[in-house]
């Protein structure tokens, strides 16, 4: 079967190219791509070859992480999964894929396509919330309302149930989302309070931001670094050392699978998730889009919707 993939060929430059895929191994699924979604904040910088975490990219690169796809056929020793069900999986902008049985998170009815995938970065802001595991009486301070920090709002909300939370966000339709989803207030540096906190999440990939949230933890405060690291170096600043503050990074997810069960139950009584995407595009469309992404102002989140086969 010829797979159709989207790839970056050289600096700012993505081009359709075509793959012919092996029969499904022993332990792996075919599947087709029912929809997928771009990350701004991942992909852009990729894309441009000005990822600082990437200073020397080989080409061709892949692009994307986030599919949600029904299974074509099945490995023989696959036993979790039958012809037609749903699934996430990680390979990106691909028609058609291989993808490993194990790796497969599976998908219930009743969860959109648009939820479902949101699952992917909800597991990642969900590992940085829990390596800080506030209390739901801690006060937290979050930078950057991109859909890193939004979902981190949401967790912080839902799954450990912090009373106060305060986002920093010039932007006013995101600070609004927030809002939402489960923020308390907008930070407002001439508050009284503004230096009470104990845990902070930087979500803005902004040494501005960075720089804040040390100077409003408290001493021995907590923040989790939950931005990729492609945008700006985040460098400390005298109020790190002076409080003697604890910083942590976190990557990834922590158990997609295992996130999913959650994710699905709670995403399913919260429909202003399904706001973070900001635009929609079909798959034959993603070079142009790519193209205008790269000069255009930003949307939070792309939802690719790929052609219906009967």
């Amino acid at each position: 079967m010829d797979q159709h993939r989207l790839q970056v060929t050289s600096a700012c430059s993505v081009a359709w190219t075509t793959h012919t895929l092996p029969p499904p191994q022993a332990d792996e699924l075919l599947v087709r791509t029912i929809a997928g979604a771009i990350s701004i904040g991942a992909e852009l910088p990729q894309i441009r070859g000005n990822d600082l975490t990437d200073p020397f990219p080989i080409y061709p690169k892949e692009t994307g992480y986030e599919s949600y796809a029904q299974v074509l056929a099945v490995g023989t020793d696959v036993t979790q999964f039958q012809v037609g069900d749903r699934l996430l999986a990680f390979y990106g902008h691909r028609d058609v894929a291989l993808v490993e049985a194990s790796k497969a998170i599976p998908v219930p009815d009743g969860i959109s396509a648009k939820l479902a995938l949101l699952n992917i970065l909800s597991c990642d802001a969900a590992k940085g919330v829990r390596k800080l595991a506030p209390l739901p009486t801690d006060s937290v301070l979050v930078t950057g309302m991109g859909v890193m920090g939004l979902l981190t709002v949401f967790y912080l909300r839902h799954y450990y149930q912090v009373e106060r939370i305060i986002v920093s966000e010039p932007d006013p339709v995101r600070a609004a989302l927030a809002l939402r989803l489960g923020a308390t207030a907008l930070f407002q540096p001439d508050d009284p309070s503004s230096d009470t906190f104990t845990h902070a999440f930087e979500c803005s990939a902004r040494q501005d931001a960075f720089a804040l949230l040390q100077e409003a933890l408290v001493p021995h405060g907590q923040l989790c670094i939950l931005s990729d690291g492609n945008h700006e170096t985040l460098s400390l600043t005298p109020a790190f050392y002076e409080k003697e503050l604890r910083i942590v990074g976190s990557s990834d997810g922590w158990d997609y699978r295992t996130h999913a069960a959650w994710f699905f139950e709670t995403a399913a009584h919260v429909p202003q998730l399904e706001q973070l995407y900001e635009q929609t595009v079909a798959s034959r469309d993603l070079v142009a889009c790519f193209e205008r992404l790269m000069t255009d102002a930003h949307p939070l989140k792309v939802f690719v919707t790929y052609p219906l086969v009967d």
